[in-house]
């Protein structure tokens, strides 16, 4: 601090300033003597010597503040008492503090890689997964038709290995993946653990989809969009929901996320060594046939991470990864079966009815969320692409617009290739499930958007915590919905087993699930869905359609009879009317069931009587 204050001091009292007698005169000096006077003063002494010695014990004492007495002028009134102030004058205290303020640094903290800073982002990232499964968890429900299908098909493969069992045919053509895959893998967890079991598997799966997409994101850009793209993607509907879904979706999620993370974990190495993401895309696609939908995305990607390393050179690398994937696709291809399901479930699938507004409206209400947070964050990454907002970091210039605008279209784009493509089938078929594999690419803008918008600092930190709030109710409630939308069948497994027999048959509109739940009592060869025929009368001819079913019914070729009109309800109307019309079968009971979405239902069982 600085003190340059000039002030008025008092001087020190002179108790004999106004006696002419004394030893002191008011300037501090002894008295002058007359000269004649002075040797009879010493004679005498007058009665002085005590005050005589008390003042000279004074003055010594005195004389350290001596040069403190102001002097009076000399004149006529140099004897005059004194009791005066004067301006004294200190020293001067120079313009510095006495203490110094250290420099403050242009930013109080450094984004620049730490061990503690990627602890703690992994300490979020742990928490985000566990409310990813919590999420999934809360999900209650029988088997769905698909996850019956698959586990009762492993089930039946893995007993034709090993016991000579019968192997149904078909799998390979209508099957959305290979069968010898993924079937057969939750089928030996459900083995061991039940249906709980395999649906466990799911989420594992998920939930490794999430860390991987945390961990490349992280590497693209920074821990805090890796957190954000991560916390946004994990609360999805479709996301919640396959994390506890014995399909085929979960691990083909998985493994796209794990070749996504191979070839951005490797843009710096050798470019060879994208080979190492071939495989694992090949394996994707050959446990979820859709999967090939994204090949082109990572192909590019590999492109893409490379640039600021190897400049021109990245397209070597995609080169590469896309000459070694198409390569170990045509082997696959060759040597095994699955052709036939590849073009009837995927590239060749029956078209649908659905109209394009209501399979957009679909879309936007299961992924739009998060799909507009991903195009804000590519337009506002494309406008700038700093990413890290500390004056101190390192590498501020960032990337060329052109890269960030191409990388921006790459990974939001892939969102829309699933919807594209469902619009084209006109189906609404597995939409959900697939909208999460473009989610998954888009991920890691929704991050730069929401990041973005929050602002640096944190700046409108409830800006990203509303958004995120909405991703989080709309997926908990449509979840719930979601898993809601078949009845419970453990009251049908019930009232069917007793009339299950080794050479009966049978017709059920979800056929699937009875199989999966008594296996050991039925299998698919005894079943006809209400989904399509083949029937043969006396003269060998085949008939489809309807007429293939009331020919059957009339024969009483149906040995029991179970309808519950939610799978095929106009069908399952015109069934019930050949049923009681053909005099063969009885009604045996009625169960009714709700729906989550508000609506009701009942299953009919009609047994075979003559």
């Amino acid at each position: 601090m600085t003190s340059r204050h000039d002030h008025y001091t008092p001087q020190p009292y002179d108790p004999y300033a106004d006696d002419d007698f004394t030893w002191f005169n008011s300037d501090g000096q002894p008295a002058a003597v007359p000269q004649g006077q002075q040797g009879q003063q010493g004679q005498q002494g007058y009665g002085y010597d005590e005050q005589y010695h008390a003042a000279q014990q004074q003055y010594e004492q005195y004389e350290q503040y001596a040069d403190a007495v102001p002097q009076q002028p000399v004149g006529q009134h140099e004897d005059q008492p004194t009791y005066a102030l004067r301006t004294v004058r200190y020293q001067q205290v120079p313009d510095e503090p006495e203490y110094h303020i250290p420099e403050t640094p242009d930013a109080g903290w450094d984004d620049r890689p730490s061990r503690r800073r990627a602890w703690v982002s992994r300490g979020v990232l742990v928490v985000l997964m566990a409310i990813q499964a919590v999420l999934s968890l809360r999900l209650s429900n029988t088997a769905f038709q698909d996850e019956a299908l698959y586990l009762a098909a492993g089930h039946n493969i893995i007993d034709h290995w090993t016991n000579g069992t019968p192997l149904h045919s078909g799998y390979e053509s209508y099957f959305s993946g290979s069968p010898m895959l993924y079937p057969v893998a939750a089928a030996v967890v459900d083995g061991y653990l039940g249906l709980s079991g395999a649906r466990l598997l799911s989420l594992l799966c998920m939930l490794g989809a999430t860390g991987l997409l945390y961990s490349f994101t992280r590497r693209m850009f920074n821990e805090r969009v890796a957190l954000v793209a991560a916390a946004m993607f994990a609360v999805t509907q479709p996301t919640i929901v396959l994390g506890w879904f014995a399909t085929y979706d979960a691990p083909a999620i998985f493994l796209l996320a794990l070749s996504a993370w191979i070839v951005v974990r490797t843009n710096r190495a050798p470019a060879i060594a994208v080979l190492l993401a071939a495989p694992v895309m090949v394996l994707a696609v050959a446990v979820k046939y859709a999967s090939a939908l994204y090949v082109p995305t990572l192909v590019v990607l590999a492109a893409l991470t490379a640039w600021h390393h190897k400049g021109w050179r990245c397209l070597l690398r995609a080169f590469l990864l896309g000459l070694g994937t198409a390569a170990l696709v045509g082997v696959g291809l060759m040597y095994t079966d699955v052709l036939a399901g590849v073009q009837q479930t995927t590239t060749n699938r029956a078209h649908g009815t659905d109209s394009a507004a209501s399979l957009l409206q679909k879309s936007a209400e299961w992924g739009g969320l998060m799909f507009a947070t991903a195009v804000a964050g590519a337009a506002a990454y494309a406008l700038r692409g700093r990413m890290n907002e500390s004056p101190r970091s390192y590498g501020l210039n960032g990337p060329g617009w052109r890269w960030r605008v191409l990388l921006g279209l790459v990974l939001t784009g892939t969102a829309v290739l699933a919807p594209a493509y469902q619009i084209h089938l006109s189906t609404a078929v597995s939409l959900y499930k697939h909208l999460d594999f473009g989610l998954l690419f888009a991920a890691p803008m929704a991050g730069v958007g929401v990041i973005r918008l929050v602002g640096k600092h944190f700046r409108y930190p409830q800006l990203g915590i509303l958004i995120w709030v909405a991703a989080l109710c709309l997926g908990v409630s449509q979840s719930e919905w979601r898993f809601g939308l078949w009845p419970d069948s453990t009251p049908l497994v019930k009232a069917i087993e007793p009339y299950m027999k080794p050479e009966a048959r049978y017709l059920g509109a979800t056929y699937e699930v009875p199989v999966y739940y008594l296996r050991d009592k039925t299998n698919h060869s005894q079943w006809t869905s209400t989904y399509g025929i083949g029937y043969s009368d006396e003269k060998g001819k085949i008939h489809h359609g309807r007429e293939g079913y009331r020919l059957a019914i009339e024969a009483g070729y149906f040995d029991l009879v179970v309808l519950d009109g939610v799978a095929t309800p106009d069908l399952d109307k015109y069934l019930e009317q050949q049923v009681t019309k053909s005099g063969h079968y009885r009604m045996v009971g009625t169960i009714s069931f709700e729906l989550s979405g508000g609506g009701t239902g009942s299953y009919k069982i009609w047994t075979k009587t003559s």
